[in-house]
């Protein structure tokens, strides 16, 4: 039986070079298939594999075709709720960034073909928190956190408000006021990415990052989350992002400048490391490195690739063997020690681990 490690590198030779799956079998469709499923990836697929010519077998195709429509049918979901944003928060006069997989949608259809969503991100200034939350609330937006201690731990250490859900249309809107927590290594500045923002026609309200800062948003996402199992859906959308931005002159001497300049030079030369690795994204040679010199030694990530390729090759436990049980916990644990100092991390986690099993011990009694 076929390892979860060799499915997944085989299905990425398949989304960067489709015509390989012109020779697959029924069997090999059908892992292919259930790979790319497990990866989030299976939207992508369809669309990779329309106009090569590449014939799936009937019953991937059914799966091919069925991811499609749903694609097609959020995609017009968060079209609709672009225009819900636009009427509850064009009155405040303040600049709202899509972010991530809205962004694309809205302003890059061609990265965003096949791409699911879970929820939808906005950037906004932190100033603006208090009546961005009071227009919303007036829009049916209700706080899907009640537990005193998650409005707290949003509010004062990390990087978005509790996330919001619409009463009615069930839709999840994360509110971020940065790109990463206040408590985390990395100090983005937010005012830098909303100034470089670009407005989107007939929605003046709404804005979508520079070409830049999505990449660079796409990759420190990536590297600071600590559970990949959708990591190579973020890959992905970068591949297609530098693929795409890099037809225009000087995008990567703005690159480097965007990301070392906001203090992500470590987790986006890590990125690219990962994009062109398992992608085979064409990086110009040398620049990762160029762009790791701005950094000490101490605080290149580079050390960093293996661990993650193993990871992102084997992100579910059960999968992958030790070594990549050993490489998702390394992940999982620098992914909190990045987002909080330690004495802050110990106290969160102890908390954490207290309510869960408050909660264990009440289902108990019930029962």
């Amino acid at each position: 039986m076929r390892s979860t490690r060799q499915a997944r590198l085989d299905l990425l030779r398949i989304l960067v070079e489709p015509d390989r799956a012109s020779h697959l079998t029924n069997a090999d469709w059908s892992v292919l298939v259930a790979t790319a499923r497990d990866a989030n990836l299976l939207g992508a697929l369809a669309t990779r594999l329309d106009g090569t010519g590449v014939r799936p077998c009937a019953q991937a195709q059914r799966h091919l075709e069925g991811m499609r429509r749903m694609g097609e049918r959020q995609h017009l979901s968060i079209r609709w709720e672009a225009h819900q944003l636009q009427d509850a928060l064009g009155p405040l006069g303040i600049p709202v960034v899509l972010l991530k997989g809205s962004a694309y949608v809205m302003a890059y259809p061609e990265i965003g073909r096949g791409r699911l969503f879970g929820d939808v991100d906005i950037l906004v200034p932190r100033e603006a928190l208090g009546d961005v939350e009071s227009c919303l609330m007036l829009q049916g937006w209700i706080s899907a956190k009640s537990d005193p201690y998650d409005q707290r731990y949003y509010r004062e250490w990390m990087h978005e408000l509790p996330p919001m859900s619409h009463v009615r249309r069930g839709t999840v809107l994360d509110i971020h006021h940065n790109i990463l927590p206040l408590t985390a290594r990395n100090a983005p500045d937010p005012k830098s990415i909303l100034a470089r923002s670009r407005p989107l026609p007939d929605l003046p309200a709404l804005r979508v990052p520079c070409p830049e800062d999505l990449v660079t948003h796409c990759l420190t996402h990536l590297v600071h989350e600590g559970e990949l199992q959708n990591g190579l859906r973020d890959l992905n959308d970068a591949d297609r992002m530098l693929r795409l931005f890099a037809r225009t002159p000087g995008f990567w001497e703005r690159l480097q400048a965007v990301a070392a300049g906001n203090d992500l030079a470590g987790p986006v030369a890590l990125g690219l490391r990962l994009v062109a690795r398992l992608f085979e994204t064409p990086v110009p040679a040398g620049w990762v490195a160029s762009l790791e010199q701005s950094l000490a030694p101490a605080r290149r990530w580079s050390q960093w690739q293996g661990t993650y390729e193993a990871a992102l090759l084997a992100p579910s436990p059960g999968t992958g063997g030790l070594r990549a049980a050993w490489a998702r916990q390394r992940v999982y644990l620098r992914a909190h020690a990045l987002r909080m100092p330690v004495g802050l991390l110990a106290r969160h986690l102890a908390r954490k681990a207290w309510m869960r099993q408050r909660g264990a011990a009440a289902d108990s009694e019930a029962a």
